[in-house]
């Protein structure tokens, strides 16, 4: 009984640490964090989040075109990798509010920088 009982005091602590950030740290310590739709999305969903992202960015002077067949971040050419680019560049020009992420509960906030070769996530 006393080693279930010491179990769960850690196990309660590692909780309690995580949910205060002292154990989980940011990617390179910055305190930086990205949007990005989450892997169970549907194809629909995914292509609203597009078309709702970037009409919004382009009401902000901001555009799309790192999704484009001409940019960075076009390849691989899925719906997925494009929807998170957008669904990121959203989160980051509302100053990474939580909600801006939120996308009908298809967004998911990581501390992990998803860029990959040339595709730079801001």
């Amino acid at each position: 009984m006393a080693k279930s009982t010491a179990s769960l005091s850690v196990f309660c602590l590692l909780l309690l640490l995580l949910s205060f950030g002292m154990l989980l740290k940011p990617a390179n310590g910055q305190g930086r964090s990205w949007c990005v739709a989450k892997p169970s999305t549907e194809d629909a969903t995914l292509s609203s989040n597009i078309k709702s992202a970037c009409d919004e960015l382009g009401s902000m002077g901001l555009n799309c075109s790192q999704i484009q067949q001409t940019g960075a971040c076009y390849e691989p050419e899925t719906l997925i990798n494009h929807a998170s680019f957008v669904m990121n560049s959203y989160y980051q020009a509302y100053s990474r509010q939580e909600h801006a992420c939120y996308f009908a509960n298809s967004g998911l906030i990581t501390v992990s920088d998803p860029s990959y070769g040339n595709c730079q996530y801001v």
